[in-house]
């Protein structure tokens, strides 16, 4: 069965949730918004193409800082609400020059950074 993107469910603003994770070592890298075209671009480029929100605008990963997502394999939730994108990263994945962007964790009630820049 053929993938149509226009199968997703999408939110009120024609977007849905994408969480990147590293292929290899499952860690979760980032969070980001796509819509139907950034899928369908992404699916025929292999590289990971996100819809900015605060710009309006398409984003391709790692187009300006080199730091590349490319596409390993897409994964839809059984809601089809939610991607799950198993990328090759190139360098960090977060504009913080972390490798994840999910770098602080709550522990004992505090907040502590885990990973440094690189």
């Amino acid at each position: 069965m053929a993938f149509d993107p226009a199968s997703l469910r999408y939110d009120a603003n024609g977007l849905i949730p994408a969480i990147a994770q590293d292929h290899v070592s499952g860690e979760v890298l980032m969070v980001a918004w796509m819509n139907a075209a950034a899928v369908t671009q992404t699916l025929e480029t292999g590289r990971v193409t996100y819809w900015s929100r605060s710009r309006q605008s398409f984003w391709i990963k790692g187009e300006s800082s080199g730091h590349v997502q490319k596409l390993v394999e897409l994964r839809v939730d059984c809601d089809r609400d939610c991607l799950l994108l198993l990328v090759d990263q190139t360098g960090p994945a977060c504009h913080t020059n972390r490798r994840s962007c999910f770098y602080t964790a709550v522990r004992a009630g505090e907040e502590v950074e885990i990973l440094r820049p690189l």
